[in-house]
């Protein structure tokens, strides 16, 4: 913020100018330290300029902290949890590796990679108005989720008894969630075993078996629903 304005990055202003084709003293609306502002667009033909019109009232949710830990997957279906999770309250993403995971990435593909995920989670954010991104984490092993803090959870198919439903029942006062989703395939006995053994829950999704780029929106509704006021 300066001058009573904004300064935004390149990819802001083209898609401001080019792909929106806005003109001179267009609205939009920016988000500033997750605050947002009505701004009119000023200087279009040249220097682009961002005025301040008005801070507006910030609408506050209760959804809940929720973080997803999803395997590696084709790209498609990955950018398809990113987008769809964004819209439906996630905070936090985790990629993982796990034993059937298709996609292998070494250190540089993976940074290119985890460009391309934080756009994806910008552009979700913009479109579905939040005054905050998610956040996206580098690729992480299971071991690397002891620490974790939160009601951790994974989804089973060897689970009967315990659903998504009857655990936050059980557990209303948890302002901080934790899921982790299998990859096609579903998770192994001994990445079952290692989840339990480091204090995460397992899960049921009921009888049905779901595409993987499916359960990640399943359990979002189901927490949103569960938890709203």
């Amino acid at each position: 913020m300066i001058n009573n304005g904004f300064i935004l990055n390149d990819n802001d202003l083209y898609h401001i100018k080019t792909v929106m084709r806005m003109k001179n003293h267009d609205k939009i609306q920016v988000v500033y330290l997750e605050e947002p502002y009505l701004c009119t667009i000023n200087n279009i033909e040249t220097n682009i300029e961002i005025q301040i019109k008005e801070k507006l009232s910030k609408e506050e949710d209760n959804l809940s902290d929720v973080t997803l830990i999803i395997p590696l997957l084709k790209e498609q279906k990955f950018d398809f949890i990113l987008q769809k999770s964004t819209e439906l309250g996630v905070k936090k993403i985790i990629p993982v590796i796990l034993s059937r995971s298709i996609i292998k990435l070494d250190k540089d593909k993976e940074n290119k990679k985890i460009e391309r995920w934080e756009k994806i989670l910008k552009e979700a954010s913009e479109q579905s108005f939040r005054n905050d991104i998610p956040k996206i984490t580098s690729v992480k092993k299971l071991s690397d989720l002891k620490e974790i803090e939160g009601l951790n959870l994974f989804c089973s198919t060897s689970e009967k008894n315990r659903s998504i439903k009857y655990i936050l029942k059980n557990n209303a006062f948890c302002d901080k969630i934790n899921v982790l989703v299998g990859p096609e395939g579903g998770l192994t006995k001994e990445e079952e075993k290692q989840l339990s053994e480091i204090g995460f829950i397992s899960i049921t999704l009921g009888s049905r078996i779901m595409r993987v780029e499916t359960v990640p929106i399943y359990l979002l509704s189901v927490i949103n629903y569960e938890n709203m006021e």
